[in-house]
């Protein structure tokens, strides 16, 4: 492109600097005195005229005049220089445009030559606002005449395009983008152009749909003619001729997409929008859709999935539900109106909240709302009425179904009566306190002895008491070992009953002589509390098949309870009653009582009202429920009673009534054992100092000569020395156990025919077994009391005259 060059000449000379507008100003008040031009006074005519040219003109221009190129512009130009005016005026041109110089040289040195150049759009490195800056200028420069016809300057005029440039690319980068957008969009795009549906272009996504490219310039009729009686060609004339836009659901449509391939069906979601030119003439068509058939056969399949999830969920027994993928509940199973008793239209519209608890709508709404956006599963509990009015609690679980894209198209929830579950924990929880309660008190209860023990053997061991002292003390030991072996009997009794170990030594029973028994072990507790026993029993004695020391345990254990629960000088009473069936033995106080809620728990393990401390004979809260296990291996039950607390208590036990004539004996008690001799040697193999000791003196102050060896080997040479009558070991000696020891014992000429006792802290019924199975006589359990010493001697006495009498 080019344009007409002007070349100013001293020819035209308008008003000098009186008009000039900004300019024109600031000339006049320049100081010109330093300035190679001199003042405008002295200047020649052919400059006046320039800088009058360009001081009246609305368009940008500058002058640059003289050896140095001075500058000098128009108030338009004053914009295009930005910062740099207005100290450019006067100015060098080099010095002005520094930064541009080697740009503008070329053309400058031409005008000066007398060559006038012109530029269209020159792109340009600015530095006019602080910063460099990409521009461009369409300008012209002209040489300036002197008087005399010389080159004296050059003129510029000149006009930016920076703006149109940035919006003509921006303009052309929009036009690309959008054409890659209708390339690449994932809907099918097409434009297509007269009556006869002529493709003008056709997107990706539109030649992928239909299997072909060469589309452009062909109708659609030629390109598809499969779909010509299907209807969509009929659908595009109507629009071009009635210039109304069309709108298709889910349409199907059959496709061959391949030249010899059958037709294929597949389904459209798209819009037939009329195209106008300048004159609103309907002049195309644009059409814009997408392929739906994975959706629709993705929802055919859910629709499927759902109807078989829904008869699947009406076969469980949780309560089922399904909700849309906002979160709206639209279906229950069965079970979920049978439980509640609502009706599927007051389930409706949230109808569902009418059965969840008050208090747990907001908090189950809140996770609910939390899991809906990403699909996170939910879990949550809340209480859920029945149609009886019972609320339950339940553990509410859903989870999203997705389709092939992973989109939430349906949540499916499930409600677990957790009820039971939560109860169970309860009680774990309950019984889990009430054994650390029981562990507390078994520490308590333990230590309660020791301390007198403790103290008793101090006074013994200091050897400053009389002999009454010291019976008085060793009363005081033995009493509190009695107590503390009663603790561990019952302990032992807990684990073999649990563990389903107690086996009965059942008898025919008078149940008259049973509750006899029992009163007399109980009756040293009775008259210490001082209070007043009252016994009834039946004219005739019942009879009861059972294990007469489990049943005067259970009975002893009750009748215990009622005098230590009782104040001093209290009523307790044992009644025995008998139908014809059963038989009823009944144990009332006016004690304590028991608090309603505890009254339900009173035969569980570990289970005691608050201790108080004057209990100190309180026990382990073991009685009870050793009395409830033993009275149902009878094949009874027990029952208790109270009003509450200061109530006193009432405890009932029942027995299948048995038939018989004759009840079996009660046993003789244990007679001491008639003095033995020195000659009759006895042995203890303990490893234990302390245990064998005590247990030697007790053989030696009954008459015996006792010999005390630590262990296996020490025991095998001792008794080839001195064969003893009589043996005690310690079945866990170091080396050589008592199993291994009894046995070698055994093959010994002087031993075979001993009386050997095993002494162990073992007393379940296996250890007995066991011990007896290894060549022992009997099985006494640590701590070793005398009475049981003393049953064995008086036991073995007449099997081994010669040693024992």
């Amino acid at each position: 492109m080019s344009a007409p060059v002007p070349v100013i000449s001293p020819a035209s000379t308008p008003a000098f600097l009186s008009e000039g507008g900004q300019m024109g100003a600031r000339m006049r008040a320049y100081d010109w005195a330093a300035s190679p031009l001199g003042t405008p006074g002295d200047w020649p005519a052919s400059l006046r005229a320039v800088v009058g040219l360009l001081l009246n003109s609305k368009f940008p221009m500058f002058l640059a005049w003289g050896p140095q190129l001075t500058f000098l512009y128009n108030d338009s130009y004053a914009e295009v220089l930005g910062d740099k005016h207005p100290t450019a005026l006067g100015r060098p041109f080099q010095q002005v445009w520094a930064e541009i110089w080697d740009d503008l040289w070329p053309s400058a040195n031409e005008a000066l030559h007398g060559r006038a150049t012109f530029h269209e759009d020159l792109p340009l490195l600015m530095n006019r606002k602080g910063f460099m800056e990409q521009t461009w200028f369409t300008f012209s420069y002209s040489p300036v005449y002197d008087e005399a016809g010389a080159v004296a300057g050059m003129f510029c005029a000149c006009t930016e395009t920076t703006e149109r440039i940035l919006t003509a690319r921006h303009r052309a980068e929009e036009i690309e983008r959008m054409r890659q957008l209708f390339q690449e969009a994932p809907g099918i795009l097409a434009v297509l152009r007269s009556p006869s549906h002529v493709f003008e272009i056709a997107n990706d996504a539109y030649l992928k749909l239909i299997g072909r490219t060469d589309v452009v310039g062909r109708n659609v009729a030629d390109v598809l003619p499969e779909v010509r009686d299907q209807g969509f060609v009929r659908l595009l004339d109507e629009v071009f001729a009635s210039g109304e836009a069309h709108v298709g659901w889910e349409m199907p449509i059959l496709l061959r997409r391949q030249p010899d391939a059958p037709l294929e069906e597949r389904f459209v979601s798209f819009i037939f929008q009329p195209i106008r030119d300048h004159r609103g003439v309907v002049s195309g068509i644009f059409v814009e859709g997408s392929d739906v058939t994975d959706a629709v056969l993705a929802m055919r399949a859910l629709s499927e999935s759902e109807l078989r999830l829904r008869q699947l969920a009406n076969t469980i027994p949780q309560l089922a539900w399904m909700a849309t993928p906002d979160g709206l509940l639209h279906w229950w199973n069965d079970r979920w109106f049978e439980y509640t008793g609502a009706s599927p239209a007051e389930a409706q519209n949230e109808g569902w909240r009418n059965v969840v608890h008050p208090d747990d709508i907001a908090p189950l709404l809140a996770r609910w709302q939390r899991s809906l956006p990403d699909g996170d599963p939910y879990e949550s509990t809340a209480r859920l009425r029945s149609a009886s009015g019972e609320y339950r609690s339940f553990l509410i679980v859903a989870a999203p179904l997705r389709d092939a894209n992973g989109t939430i198209v349906q949540w499916f929830g499930t409600n677990t009566d957790v009820t039971p579950i939560e109860q169970a924990q309860q009680e774990l929880m309950d019984a889990n306190r009430r054994k650390d309660e029981f562990l507390a008190m078994l520490a308590h209860e333990l230590r309660n002895p020791l301390a007198p023990i403790s103290t008793a053997a101090e006074l013994l061991r200091l050897g400053v008491l009389d002999d009454a002292k010291v019976r008085q003390t060793s009363g005081v030991i033995a009493r509190q070992v009695d107590h503390m072996t009663k603790l561990v009997d019952d302990l032992l009794d807990v684990s073999r009953v649990t563990r389903g170990l107690v086996t009965l030594r059942r008898e025919l029973l008078d149940f008259n002589a049973v509750a006899t028994e029992a009163v007399e072990q109980s009756g040293t507790l009775l008259d210490a509390k001082q209070h007043r026993l009252t016994v009834r029993l039946p004219e005739h004695a019942p009879l009861v098949h059972g294990d007469r020391t489990r049943l005067i345990q259970v009975l002893s254990n009750l009748l215990n309870n009622a005098a230590r629960y009782s104040p001093s000088g209290s009523d307790v009473a044992l009644t025995v009653e008998a139908d014809e069936h059963e038989v009823r033995a009944i144990v009332a106080d006016r004690g304590i009582g028991i608090t309603p809620a505890l009254l339900p728990h009173v035969f569980d393990l570990f289970t005691q009202a608050e201790r108080s401390p004057d209990r100190s004979q309180g026990g382990l809260g073991l009685g009870l429920a050793l009395v409830k296990s033993m009275v149902e291996l009878h094949g009874g039950h027990a029952d208790a009673h109270s009003n509450g607390a200061g109530q006193g208590s009432c405890f009932t036990i029942t027995l299948p009534r048995a038939r018989g004539t004759q009840a079996a004996a009660s046993p003789a008690p244990a007679r001491h054992p008639s003095a033995g001799t020195k000659q009759t040697r006895l042995m203890v193999v303990d490893d234990n100092v302390d245990a064998a000791q005590t247990l030697a003196l007790l053989l030696e102050t009954a008459g015996y000569a006792t010999t005390v060896v630590a262990g296996g080997p020490e025991a095998l040479q001792a008794v080839t020395q001195q064969p003893p009558a009589l043996m005690f070991v310690d079945i866990g000696l170091p080396g050589m156990d008592g199993y291994e020891l009894v046995r070698r014992l055994r093959a010994l000429p002087g031993t075979a025919q001993a009386r050997i006792v095993a002494v162990t802290g073992y007393g379940q019924p296996s250890d007995r077994a066991r011990a007896l199975d290894a060549g022992f006589d009997e099985h006494l359990v640590k701590p070793v009391q005398a009475r049981a010493v003393y049953e064995i001697l008086s036991r073995l006495a007449g099997v081994v005259p010669a040693a024992l009498e």
